[in-house]
């Protein structure tokens, strides 16, 4: 029978289905083929075997049943075999068979399986597999460990190799391969395996430095990692993936190392070489823009007239998740930068140090009117930024308020001076140049340095003084924009109104800067690094408060006045320390007002804060920064402009901590004390600047004076006052009152001027004047009429503050004001305004839109004519009103009247000053008849100032001048010099000159006499 033959049998043997496959079947036939040929071999064969009997025959024949039934359970067992050595094939891909492998997909095998040498040898002439063959290769894996171990030392040699030698693979880049397949491992989640190779690898190369040192083989890499960042954005994925890999870099200690050396500038003493390092390129990433004023190719906040509020605030939030991954990111760095080793310890805080004191001219004036110059020099906004946001994040383990580690701060730091590489290593000292920064006040001796100094200590130096280079400097620009949007705004406004072709010109202008407005607020904004630095912020107050009491010890000490002495460590704590928490919380009430009552809770240490350093030249030498801590009053105290909402209060838990304080007269008094102090800086421009300074203390002043505890306080230090009012230094409140009038006449009285030359100019505009002139001269007069507009709207709303606290004032405190010390100078002024406002000098005021320059004439005559009423119960003061002979006259308050019933007063405050006036006008008419019977009083009786009569003469004691003891007490208020040869001069000091007083009486006397003799 042929092979086809037979191959067609067994095709049609319905037995042929029992096996996994035609070939399996085939090879079944075979062996049973082979072994019926073996046994036929074995057997003899004799002539009688033909002669068999029937009874052999038939035992014969049971014989042959018996092996047919074995033979047919062989034969099932060897399909069993066949069919489990089949599925293994397929299944694990391994085989026996060592036939040719194009035969093997004939025989059911595929082409692909593993032929298992060693095995086949171990079996001998079995070429089938069976489950116990199976358990033994995957239950012993020893068997394939020693070639596992030898591929992979192998291909860690070959990648050593490659590294170490890469000039002989032509036309290979072997470190973008590297850095690609670190990519693509980090992108495939198979990162850990990746860098479990890099050890090795990197192990390999650490031992084997002959050709090439391991900087040098992974210098390549980090400089495609530069090349590479340097482009992305901050919304790329890609870029965090980079991220990861450095992430790696800084925990791997020896790529750590070269990282730190890598990241070193050519020129440390060049700040703007920082930026160019690969760190400096990674902080430079951010959605502000990468060339200040260009927006053209910004990615973000384009057109933003365009979009809808809620677009813009869903890419705000968008930004604010990338920043908060990216600043995580950063942090980590550092952290693992700094945990690694001392190496790596001390060269990042190196690296860091050095930049922070090259870039430190960032703060100067001249660096923001000089931009071209700036960014030549220092590293970018962006920059300081984001390095700010992860160091606010290393500091915030100790940013508690009642943490021990935050007192382990040791100030002394700041003082020290300059110091080589290996004493700044020991000490741990990395930050430069602050002995040379102002401190809080003037040091009186040299410190007691320590060994060296903990983390907290250069933590938080190194992040303060980083957030006084980006965030202070970031909030001026700010601010800034906010201001120049406003004017734009207003500018593009009119031109639309009046059909002004600047009117296009104007709008892409304000989208520029709305793009740029919008960059840097989101920049500024992510809520984690806000909340981060306002835990700073706080426990910086914390700390502050407790140096200005004393403890030098790690547990906090309870507050409690009148405060103790020794606050000597206040002289080694930078002012910047305080300048950048009043900074921020005055940011916050701009910008993100949200926190700040979110947060209500820490607000009372930042109050502690303020009560202390406010009102302590002792403890805050510098009048300026003290001012500025009004501000951040006004900051953190509840809003009273804020619309009530009966639903949710946006500060009911700051009017809960301000109103519970438990310091609060101290605060009341720390307020007045620094509005004074203000007016005798000892700066050339004190004078323009006190007006800005004292702009918030009036709304506080007005809070406080709307609650209970503060009001108190304040009418307690205005009882004071009046019971020692000749003491050698004038009482504080007195002094208050007195400048508090000062202010009130010059800034209404300046409004008053400003709104005049308004007013004029806007006549000869409106009847055409201006039409006939040059463009270049027409310009001068719009700006000249837009600069009046601001300074009469600044006047404005600074005389309406003045003259309304002087209203709520003197609703309870009148004691004060009727002392002849004050009466003359409230009374005058009263009249003065009331001149303008009501009598026929009114008409040079009204310009054409008072809301413009917030000129509010009927609420100024309601607050003059309140503080008349206030005050009109004192016989003294009604009879010091016609006295005033520069503006009173009967009709003055009759035109007066006229006003209140046109503005819509109520009718009992118009019947209330209609009565006064009357009763002013008795006084009048009594004290015109003295003054007759006075007019011819010698010169020696009349006070040298004030050209009248006096009533109480005193000397002072250098120039020997006499004049009127309330003349004196009054320029005294302002002025402690003698004014006739400036000498130090106080109230104790002048002598009463008793016998010039009783010749005045006695001409008094005799001229009454005569007086009365004439009538008779």
């Amino acid at each position: 029978m042929t092979d086809q033959e037979n191959n067609n049998n067994i095709s049609s043997n319905p037995f042929a289905a029992l096996f996994g496959s035609l070939a399996d079947a085939k090879q079944f036939a075979a062996i049973q083929k082979e072994q019926l040929k073996q046994q036929s071999d074995e057997l003899p064969a004799t002539p009688d075997d033909s002669d068999n009997s029937v009874s052999e025959s038939l035992d014969e024949f049971d014989y042959s049943v018996a092996e047919i039934s074995r033979s047919f359970r062989s034969q099932q067992e060897i399909c069993e075999q066949l069919n489990i050595n089949h599925m293994i094939q397929r299944i694990f891909l391994i085989t026996l068979d060592n036939s040719d492998p194009s035969l093997k997909s004939g025989n059911g095998i595929p082409s692909r399986c593993v032929y298992l040498e060693e095995m086949a040898v171990d079996l001998e002439d079995q070429d089938w597999l069976d489950m116990n063959n199976v358990e033994q290769i995957t239950k012993v894996p020893e068997n394939l460990l020693p070639f596992a171990v030898q591929c992979r030392n192998l291909t860690v040699s070959n990648t050593r190799t490659v590294l170490l030698t890469p000039e002989i693979y032509v036309d290979q880049n072997i470190h973008e391969q590297l850095v690609d397949l670190m990519l693509e491992a980090i992108q495939g989640a198979h990162f850990e395996d990746v860098t479990e190779f890099l050890e090795e690898v990197i192990e390999a190369l650490i031992l084997d430095e002959e050709v090439r040192t391991f900087p040098e083989v992974m210098i390549p890499v980090f400089d495609i990692l530069l090349s590479r960042i340097k482009d992305l954005e901050l919304c790329q994925i890609l870029f965090y993936a980079y991220l990861d890999i450095l992430l790696y870099f800084t925990r791997q200690k020896d790529m750590a190392k070269v990282f730190v050396e890598y990241i070193q500038p050519k020129d440390p003493s060049n700040g703007q070489m920082y930026q160019k390092t690969l760190l400096g390129v990674i902080l430079n990433v951010s959605c502000l823009l990468k060339t200040p004023g260009v927006v053209e190719n910004h990615g973000y906040f384009l057109n933003p007239s365009r979009s809808s509020p809620q677009e813009i605030k869903v890419q705000e939030a968008n930004i604010h998740q990338f920043m908060a991954q990216f600043h995580e990111k950063i942090y980590q760095m550092l952290k693992n930068l700094l945990q690694l080793s001392p190496e790596t310890k001390h060269c990042i805080l190196s690296w860091l140090g050095n930049c922070l004191h090259a870039n430190a001219g960032r703060t100067k004036i001249w660096a923001n009117q000089m931009p071209e110059i700036f960014f030549q020099m220092y590293a970018s906004d962006a920059f300081f930024l984001n390095l700010g946001a992860a160091l606010l994040k290393l500091c915030q383990p100790f940013c508690k308020p009642r943490s021990s580690r935050l007192l382990t701060f040791n100030p002394t730091y700041c003082a020290l001076k300059e110091l080589n590489d290996e004493e700044r290593k020991i000490k741990n000292v990395h930050m430069r140049g602050l002995d040379k920064e102002t401190c809080l006040i003037p040091a009186v001796q040299e410190p007691k340095f320590p060994q060296n100094y903990n983390l907290v200590t250069e933590n938080l130096v190194l992040t303060e003084y980083t957030l006084y280079l980006g965030f202070h400097r970031l909030h001026d620009q700010m601010v800034k924009i906010n201001q120049n949007l406003h004017r734009l705004q207003v500018a593009w406004r009119d031109a639309q109104q009046s059909s002004s072709p600047a009117a296009d010109n104007l709008r892409e202008q304000f989208e520029r800067l709305m793009t740029i407005y919008l960059s840097t607020k989101t920049a500024m904004t992510e809520p984690q690094m806000l909340q981060n630095c306002l835990n700073l912020q706080v426990s910086m107050a914390v700390l502050l408060v407790q140096l200005a009491i004393g403890n030098e010890g790690s547990q906090p000490i309870e507050l409690t006045f009148p405060l103790p002495d020794g606050y000597s460590s206040l002289a080694y704590v930078p002012e910047f320390f305080a300048d950048n928490l009043g900074d921020f919380l005055i940011f916050l009430r701009r910008f993100a007002d949200d926190i700040l009552e979110t947060s209500a809770d820490s607000l009372e240490h930042v109050l502690h804060f303020i009560t202390i350093f406010t009102g302590s030249i002792e403890r805050m030498k510098n009048p300026h920064l003290r001012a500025k801590l009004a501000e951040v009053l006004e900051a953190v105290m509840p809003h009273l402009d804020q619309t009530p909402n009966p639903l949710v209060s946006s500060v009911f838990h700051r009017k809960r901590v301000f109103c519970n304080f438990p310091y609060a007269p101290h605060l009341a008094e720390a307020l007045i004390k620094v509005f004074v102090d203000i007016e005798f800086t000892g700066d050339p421009h004190q004078f323009e600047q006190k007006f800005n300074y004292r702009r918030p203390m009036y709304p506080i002043l007005r809070y406080m004076w709307g609650t209970d505890t503060y009001r108190e306080s304040i009418k307690d230090l205005a009882d004071y006052a009046s019971k020692n009012l000749e003491a050698m230094n004038p009482p504080l409140f007195l002094r208050f009152l007195n400048l508090l009038m000062n202010d009130a006449i010059f800034l209404l009285d300046e409004a008053i001027q400003y709104l005049s030359k308004i007013k004029i100019q806007q006549i000869e505009k409106d009847r055409g004047e201006w039409d006939s002139l040059t463009p270049e001269a027409r310009r001068e007069k719009e700006a000249g009429l837009q600069m009046f507009g601001q300074l009469a709207r600044f006047h404005n709303i600074m005389s309406n503050e003045t003259i309304g606290t002087l209203a709520f004032l003197t609703s309870e405190i009148k004691s004060l004001f009727v002392h002849p010390f004050l009466a003359e100078r409230i009374i005058s002024m009263l009249n003065y305004f009331l001149q303008h406002l009501v009598g026929p000098k009114m008409g040079a005021l009204k310009v054409k839109d008072f809301s413009e320059f917030d000129f509010k004439p009927q609420q100024l005559v309601s607050d003059i004519c309140t503080i008349y009423l206030n005050l009109g119960d004192e016989e003294n003061f009604c009879a010091t009103v016609p006295k005033d002979g520069r503006s009173y006259s009967p009709t003055l308050f009759a035109q007066t009247v006229r006003v209140l019933k046109k503005i819509n007063k109520p009718g009992n405050m118009i019947v209330a000053f209609s009565n006064l006036a009357e009763r002013i006008k008795s006084l009048a008419d009594l004290q015109q008849q003295e003054e007759e019977t006075y007019a011819d009083a010698c010169d020696e009786f009349l006070d040298p100032i004030m050209s009248t009569l006096m009533s109480d003469p005193v000397v002072l004691p250098s120039s020997r001048v006499t004049v009127d003891r309330s003349t004196i007490a009054r320029h005294l208020l302002s002025d402690q010099t003698d004014p006739f040869n400036r000498s130090p001069l106080t109230m104790d000091q002048i002598r009463p000159n008793t016998e010039l007083k009783e010749k005045i009486q006695r001409w008094l006397a005799e001229r009454k006499q005569q007086q009365k003799e004439q009538l008779e």
